[in-house]
C-alpha cells in the first residue's frame, strides 16, 4: 500500500517520505479501513519535531491520528457486518506506529467509530482530535444548559467545534475570540453570539459589557499560559477553564487565590487519555448531534498524500483556518 512515514524527527521537508508498506491485515478486536481522507493536527506535528523531549517510539512512523474510510476486512471477534460500513477514526497513532497517512490501517473496533449516512467523509476525518477535545472541555462537567461560555479562539479546529457543540448543548450565549475578518465570519458561521477580535478589541471589557459585569460560567482555553490573568478575571465564582493547549506560554504560573478565592476548577484536556467510558460518550454525544443538527466541518486546505509535508507545513505555519486534510484517494 502507498503509505507516508518518518524515520527521524525533524522538519516535515526533511524527514517525511512516500512510498510503498505491506498492507495491513487486522488482528483480534480489529478493523481494517480503506482511508479516504487523513486529518494533520497539531500533536501530529510536534511529535514529528520531537516537542516538549518526545522521543521517536518507533523505528518508522505512519503520521496522524484522524481520518475517514470504509471498513474493508474485519478481525476475529468482530461482527461481519461492519464490512462496507463508513467511519470516522480517532487515535489512530496513538501508542502505535501506524496512523492515517496511508491506503489502509487497522484499528481497535472502538476507535473506528460509524460515520453517519449525512456526513461526507471527508467532513469525517476533521472529527477525531477536535470534536472529542471539544466535548471533553464542555461536558466533562455537567450540562451546559443556560451557561455562558467562552471559547477563546472560536477560527480553530477545536474552538469551531466547541461553538458549535456549545450551542447543541444548550448554553444561553457563546462567546468567542478571534484575530481575524475572516476568522470572525468562520466563528458567526458556527453560531457564535458574539466574537471578539483580540487583536483590535478589549476582550475583557467587551465580555464584562456584553454580561452586565457577571463574566463567564465556562472557558474552552486554546493559550492557557498568556491568557490566564485575563480568563481567571473573566471567569464567575466556581466556574470552569477547560484548557487543552499552551504553546505561547507552555510553563505558566497559576495565581493561586485568585483561582482559589473564586474556587474555580480547572480542568486538563489531553484527549488521548480520556477514559474510554467518556470517550464512549463523546462518541455517542458526537453521532446524535451530526445526525439532528447543522452541523459545519471547517476545511482549510486539502493536499494530495504525495504533498503530505507541504501539509505539515501549512498547519504550522499558523495560516490554517481550521482543519488541514490530506486525501488518500484523490478526492476533495
Amino acid at each position: 500500500m502507498r503509505a507516508a512515514w518518518y524515520e527521524k524527527q525533524g522538519p516535515a521537508s526533511e524527514v517525511l517520505q512516500l512510498g510503498n508498506l505491506p498492507t495491513p491485515e487486522p488482528e483480534q478486536g480489529e478493523v481494517r479501513v480503506k482511508l479516504s481522507f487523513s486529518g494533520v493536527n497539531p500533536s501530529d506535528t510536534k511529535r514529528r519535531l520531537g516537542f516538549g523531549g518526545q522521543k521517536m517510539a518507533y523505528p518508522a512512523i505512519v503520521p496522524h491520528s484522524d481520518g475517514s474510510g470504509v471498513i474493508d476486512q474485519v478481525g476475529t471477534g468482530v461482527p461481519k457486518n461492519r464490512i462496507g460500513e463508513r467511519v470516522w477514526i480517532y487515535c489512530g497513532q496513538w501508542e502505535r506506529a501506524h496512523g492515517t497517512a496511508a491506503d489502509y490501517i487497522s484499528i481497535r473496533e472502538n476507535h473506528a467509530i460509524h460515520l453517519p449516512d449525512n456526513i461526507e467523509l471527508m467532513s469525517g476525518a476533521c472529527l477525531g482530535i477536535p470534536a472529542v477535545t471539544a466535548h471533553r472541555a464542555l461536558f466533562s462537567d455537567g450540562p451546559i444548559k443556560g451557561l455562558t461560555v467562552l471559547v477563546t479562539g472560536g477560527a480553530g479546529a477545536v474552538g469551531n467545534y466547541a461553538i458549535q457543540l456549545a450551542k447543541w448543548g444548550g448554553a444561553e450565549r457563546v462567546i468567542t475570540t478571534c484575530s481575524s475578518p475572516e476568522k470572525e465570519n468562520q466563528a458567526k458561521a458556527a453560531g457564535a453570539d458574539l466574537v471578539i477580535n483580540y487583536k483590535e478589541e478589549d476582550v475583557s471589557a467587551k465580555i464584562m459589557n456584553a454580561t452586565d459585569g457577571q463574566g463567564v460560567d465556562r472557558i474552552v482555553e486554546v493559550a492557557f499560559g498568556v491568557n490566564l490573568p485575563s480568563t481567571v478575571a473573566l471567569l464567575k465564582d466556581n466556574g470552569i477553564i477547560s484548557a487543552y493547549a499552551s504553546d505561547i506560554e507552555p510553563t505558566p504560573i497559576l495565581p493561586f487565590y485568585p483561582m482559589m478565592q473564586k474556587n474555580c476548577m480547572l480542568r486538563w484536556v489531553f484527549m488521548y487519555k480520556i477514559p474510554e467510558d467518556d470517550f464512549g460518550n463523546a462518541c455517542n454525544d458526537l453521532n446524535d448531534w451530526l445526525k439532528k443538527s447543522s452541523t459545519h466541518h471547517m476545511v482549510s486546505r486539502i493536499f494530495p498524500l504525495e504533498e503530505i509535508a507541504e501539509a505539515h507545513q501549512f498547519l504550522q505555519s499558523g495560516e490554517a483556518t481550521g482543519n488541514v486534510i490530506v486525501s488518500i484517494d484523490g478526492e476533495n
